[in-house]
């Protein structure tokens, strides 16, 4: 449902707009917020800076990719399961099959002129997460308490770097929201609404853990793809921070049994780097490359769908929870203390490990000082900025 404009959207809308979002959403998972930002709030207004931020801190604060869990709510918000199914299959789709294809042209971008496209895409992520945080600190940190907040979340982040430190924050967040912002200058006119009850939640939450407490048994008697869906089941349940967080265990999940070589897993990370699209769709080249009777598209496909599934069965339990209490008045001032640290998580993954992996030097500093005004200043296209960054990482090499 269009929040701004109280219209109801379409799966087919979703679709279209989060299939555009899987093939141009460079930059790993921070990068990804930029991009979502970019095109729904500011450009389609399907929800309020309040709204998205909401959602933010909600993935943010469960185990499973936050990129993808935000996208897969953002599609329940404007059209429902089919739109959450539709917009987790648009993002998704794109990455899973390049990756499935990349295993064989990974080789072609071993040489310089691929290093140096791979590094260009990191530019792109400094440039658009920095818009974001810049956009959302001005909307969600309207006064000294909030900027305090986000200062101070951004600083701790820093220093921990630690995934369940973003859980903690969150917390101290919405108390300090609620011992500081007594009287927000931006309530919240604009709650995340979902056409889930209580009972739906239940039910999600009962689903989430008989799969993860059922799925070694069976995987023990029954093997074959069972076992494929239990070890990426497992990955995906018990990983917080999402992304790059998620490799050791995925690492240990399959490499550890001897599905996958290790030289062939850490091939297969080298070309999630280069694609647009959720890290987790990782899993589809896991399980093209690991040993089934069934075939690579089948094992591919239960690797995908059972490495997500945990994460969104958890954020659409929860909406309908984060429904209710931020209806009451006290909750008002306690998210606002949440929008404002969630600008401070932004503003610490920019720094690292987006900021320390991608400038490396003067001209990488030009390169995304540059990206930045192209949607800042310029107003466009996030698409302009992956070309720009590409080609401008690319020239020297080539001259």
């Amino acid at each position: 449902m269009d929040r701004l404009n109280g219209e109801k959207g379409s799966a087919l809308e979703v679709l279209g707009v989060f299939l555009k979002l899987g093939l141009t959403s460079f930059g790993g998972p921070v990068a990804h917020l930029g991009y979502f930002r970019k095109e729904l709030i500011e450009r389609r207004g399907w929800v309020t800076e309040s709204q998205f931020s909401q959602l933010l801190a909600i993935c943010q604060f469960l185990p499973g990719p936050a990129s993808s869990q935000l996208g897969f709510s953002l599609g329940l918000l404007r059209a429902g399961w089919l739109g959450a199914l539709a917009a987790f299959l648009a993002f998704t789709l794109p990455s899973a099959l390049l990756l499935i294809a990349f295993a064989e042209l990974l080789p072609n971008l071993s040489g310089p002129v691929g290093k140096a496209a791979i590094h260009g895409l990191k530019i792109v992520a400094c440039a658009v997460v920095a818009d974001a945080v810049l956009g959302m600190s001005t909307k969600l940190c309207p006064d000294p308490p909030r900027r305090t907040m986000a200062v101070l979340a951004a600083a701790v982040l820093v220093a921990s770097g630690s995934a369940w430190t973003q859980v903690l924050v969150v917390i101290a967040g919405g108390i300090a929201g609620w011992l500081f912002c007594r009287e927000p200058s931006t309530p919240n006119d604009s709650p995340v609404e979902v056409d889930l009850g209580r009972r739906s939640a239940w039910v999600l939450v009962a689903l989430f853990s008989t799969l993860l407490l059922v799925l070694p048994g069976l995987a023990q008697s029954q093997g074959g793809l069972i076992a494929v869906a239990d070890a990426f089941y497992r990955a995906g349940a018990l990983v917080f921070g999402g992304g790059h967080v998620v490799l050791p265990l995925l690492e240990e999940s399959v490499v550890g049994p001897g599905w996958v070589s290790q030289e062939r897993f850490l091939a297969g990370y080298g070309a999630a780097q280069a694609i647009p699209g959720p890290m987790f769709s990782f899993s589809a080249y896991l399980g093209a490359i690991m040993p089934s009777d069934a075939g690579i598209l089948t094992t591919a496909a239960v690797s995908v769908a059972f490495m997500f599934l945990p994460g969104f069965l958890l954020v659409s339990a929860t909406l309908p929870i984060w429904q209710m209490i931020s209806r009451q008045p006290k909750a008002v001032s306690a998210i606002a203390g949440v929008n404002a640290v969630v600008v401070g998580i932004l503003g610490a993954a920019l720094y690292d490990p987006i900021f320390t992996s991608s400038v490396r030097s003067g001209v990488d500093m030009a390169i995304a000082l540059v990206g930045f005004g192209m949607l800042r200043i310029w107003r466009l296209s996030p698409l302009w900025v992956v070309v720009w960054c590409v080609v401008a990482s690319v020239v020297p090499v080539l001259v």
